[in-house]
């Protein structure tokens, strides 16, 4: 579903104004060479002018506006190795099924090697720290009862004890039971974020990354979203992850339906992608995190 573009090619068209022809990118891509969907790029239609190779490298490369369905894994596969931080093409779409474009994607977050390891890392540290640690017991000094000496030290023939708070009596006190406690472990802020880059490069590799130009809704009616739902291609669990603050309507609308999932961009973690097979991210919300990644990791 996407198609690597070297940063080096885009670089030496960063000087020139051109645009694209998307039914000439889209028949060399599916044909699986690279190199033949170059050559288009510089096409004498007059349109928008490709300036890619900013900061972030998510600028949509074109606008045509056409009646089409919801982007398959068919559409955009070329044959490539996973992981050589090559920036992706991946078509733009909303939820009114039409033609918003291509967009850029970093290569160095949505095309890294694949580490199981680093992904169990992040998903231990995750669901640890979200631990309440709320559980306690009572020890002796906190159980409620008598203070005196059942009985006496001897002569009685019994045990000797102390005091009927024990734990060995029944509504005594509990011997090293749990106390509230943090159960967060340490990782370190590289990894977190190497972790998240991850998952998202899975996503795009599997062609279960979405780009949306938008998440607006015209109503807050679940039923909108279940049609939406049913128009996406093996789609069992959505993910929908918007730049900013979520819109109130999109909110409404998914809240009853429990495979569809809002997140605002700055909640989007490794264990909810994981929860879900497809992921949906609007414009804004691939620039947010292609920022979040690229800013430097204060100490």
């Amino acid at each position: 579903m996407a198609l690597p573009i070297s940063r080096r090619v885009l670089r030496a068209f960063r000087s020139s104004d051109f645009s694209f022809a998307p039914a000439s990118l889209c028949n060399n891509a599916s044909s699986g060479r690279v190199g033949d969907s170059l050559p288009p790029l510089q096409s004498s239609v007059a349109g928008k002018v490709f300036d890619v190779c900013r900061r972030y490298s998510t600028t949509i490369l074109t606008l045509n506006s056409s009646e089409g369905t919801f982007p398959s894994k068919d559409v955009l596969v070329p044959d490539r190795k996973l992981g050589l931080y090559q920036d992706l093409v991946i078509p733009v779409t909303n939820f009114s099924n039409e033609d918003k474009g291509f967009m850029v994607l970093a290569g160095d977050v949505f095309d890294v090697p694949i580490r199981k390891d680093i992904i169990h890392r992040v998903v231990r540290w995750q669901l640890a720290k979200r631990q309440q640690g709320t559980h306690s017991t009572k020890n002796l000094s906190e159980v409620s009862g008598t203070g005196r000496k059942p009985w006496p030290q001897k002569g009685t023939g019994r045990a000797r004890h102390g005091t009927l708070r024990g734990p060995q009596f029944r509504g005594g006190c509990t011997m090293h039971g749990p106390r509230p406690r943090s159960h967060a472990i340490k990782l370190n802020k590289k990894v977190r974020r190497l972790g998240l880059k991850i998952a998202l490069s899975a996503r795009a590799a599997e062609g279960k990354l979405m780009i949306f130009d938008d998440l607006e809704v015209p109503s807050h009616k679940t039923k909108n979203i279940v049609n939406y739902a049913k128009q996406m291609e093996d789609a069992k669990k959505l993910l929908l992850v918007d730049g900013g603050p979520l819109n109130e309507k999109l909110k409404l609308a998914t809240q009853n339906v429990h495979y569809v999932n809002v997140l605002p961009s700055i909640g989007l973690n490794v264990y909810s992608i994981l929860l879900h097979d497809t992921l949906v991210m609007s414009r804004s919300a691939v620039n947010a995190i292609v920022e979040r990644m690229h800013t430097p990791i204060n100490r």
